[in-house]
């Protein structure tokens, strides 16, 4: 199956915001993108629920800088604090990645078609994607072009490994996995459930090569979610024009 593309993406700001950082409202990026991050940067790009994203491999092109920004969020009891967010700085990242299809979607069994999406995918990373791209956070505008994964100089080709402690992976949104347990296995006796997955990267001359979701081992269990997708498709039988009333 025709799946793979590859594409670069810049921006001035990113913020892949580490988790515990949240805690006190004043948030700090990791070094490096997230999957998930960069998983909703191909589905900016272009996405349908016939399919799902998976992102193989990320490569560091600039040194990795942060610069502190004076902030204002707001209070949940309305009103804004001050805060101090850590982004990232002049970045620019090429990303390996490719679809497969979304099994627990029958509805949409008709859209796989093979070569299909893969053309329509690789047209919107040369118009620069559907959607407006963003790197982490909506403040940080970021864009997208085509590239070949692998060539070009980057800061960190000769750097050797960089591992990082447990970072967070991605979520296991229902509508992806169907039913599963507690600990994120997949089950047809459980319940839907959102469940957040964490890992420990490594970086080896400036990549990072990302496991599939399903082989992260450390997952927490968010909440019950029930998928609610839309009950038409707008999918349509084939009619053959001889079957249709042609009016005079």
């Amino acid at each position: 199956m025709k799946n793979q593309v590859e594409f670069i993406t810049r921006g001035k700001l990113a913020l892949f915001t580490d988790p515990l950082t949240k805690i006190g409202g004043e948030k700090c990026s990791y070094h490096i993108p997230t999957y998930e991050a960069l998983k909703g940067v191909a589905k900016s790009v272009y996405w349908k629920p016939t399919f799902t994203w998976i992102i193989d491999k990320v490569r560091v092109m600039k040194p990795i800088r942060t610069q502190a920004k004076n902030m204002k969020p707001l209070d949940y009891g309305g009103g804004n604090s001050l805060a101090i967010y850590t982004y990232l700085v002049d970045v620019e990242y090429q990303v390996q990645a490719h679809f497969e299809w979304n099994l627990f979607r029958e509805d949409m069994a008709k859209d796989r078609i093979d070569g299909k999406h893969w053309d329509i995918a690789k047209r919107m990373i040369e118009k620069g994607g559907r959607q407006d791209i963003f790197l982490g956070t909506r403040e940080c505008q970021g864009y997208v072009e085509a590239c070949v994964f692998g060539e070009g100089q980057g800061h960190y080709d000769d750097a050797g490994e960089l591992a990082y402690g447990i970072m967070f992976h991605g979520f296991d949104y229902p509508d992806e996995t169907g039913k599963t347990d507690e600990e994120g296995k997949s089950d047809k006796s459980g319940k839907y459930r959102l469940h957040a997955r964490f890992w420990r990267p490594t970086m080896v001359n400036g990549a990072v090569t990302f496991l599939r979701p399903e082989d992260c081992t450390i997952r927490k269990f968010v909440r019950e979610m029930t998928p609610n997708p839309p009950k038409s498709t707008g999918l349509q039988e084939p009619v053959l024009i001889a079957e249709m009333e042609v009016q005079p």
